[in-house]
This record gives C-alpha cells, structure tokens and sequence, in this order.
C-alpha cells in the first residue's frame, strides 16, 4: 500500500522582501518577513497572521527554508505553523496539477514539511497529522502559495 495525499488547505502567505544576514563557508542566510495572507481549504479557513519570517539559508543550488509563523482560524484559534523545506532548481521537477490547477512549477522544486501547535479542540487534528507541502511563487514573489497535504 502507498501513502494517499488528501488536500488540506492553502496557504497564501504575503512576503516583504528579504533582509540580507551574512554569508560565509559557501553558505547565504537571509530572513523573509510574512506580512499577512490567507488560508482555505476544508480542513482550515482563516488568515496568515503578520510578523512570522522565513530563514532561509543557500549553499550552492540548494535553500533550504525554515519558516515559523502564526495562523488564525475563522473561530479565533492561533495555530503555530513551523514549515521546514527545500527550494531548488532541477530538470527532474515536472509541472503538477489538481483539478487543473498548477500546484507545483516545471524545473521547480519546491517542496515544504509543515508542522503545527495548538490546543484548540477544533483543530487538534492539525497538531496530530503529518503534512507535506507543495509551493509556488505569485506575484513577482511577493507571495508564496503553498498547497498542504495531509498524509493518510
């Protein structure tokens, strides 16, 4: 039997643009503030809270993200979203569709581990489940849309 994915929500998080940290030993650290944004999906509604970021760090071809930031659900819930991934650009990444919507970009590989902390009854689920998530870049990259997954 292989795992099954079944589509949770996505997040539609707004982004400033990146502060430069430091580089050093072949390696770029920069830290990409979240603004804002939604989510939607049947597993959560809500908004992406502003003050979170991305730390990303580039060695080579390959950055590899670590985002932490807060989401609330239409019933007031905050939701800690720690999304750990990988971006990186590779012949081997085909384009992906759901129901003829382009989830993930040919070449692009841009793949995210999301994990989440709350003790609201409603979205306990949430703390108790493991995702993956598929993402894109929107809006000149002013928006990372990241499509959440839940592994069954």
């Amino acid at each position: 039997m292989s795992p099954h994915l079944d589509f949770a929500f996505e997040i539609r998080a707004d982004l400033a643009p990146s502060l430069h940290i430091g580089h050093g030993d072949g390696e770029t650290v920069e830290f990409t503030p979240i603004t804002g944004g939604t989510v939607a999906g049947p597993l959560l509604t809500g908004t992406v809270l502003p003050g979170g970021g991305d730390w990303s760090s580039t060695r080579g071809e390959v950055c590899q993200l670590d985002a932490r930031y807060l989401l609330r659900a239409e019933d007031g819930s905050v939701i800690d979203i720690v999304n750990r991934g990988y971006y990186r650009l590779g012949p081997d990444c085909p384009d992906q569709y759901e129901d003829g919507l382009r989830t993930a970009e040919q070449g692009v590989y841009y793949r995210t581990a999301p994990v989440f902390r709350t003790d609201a009854p409603a979205h306990r689920r949430l703390a108790e489940t493991v995702f993956v998530g598929l993402a894109r870049p929107e809006n000149e990259e002013r928006t990372v849309v990241i499509r959440v997954y839940a592994l069954r």
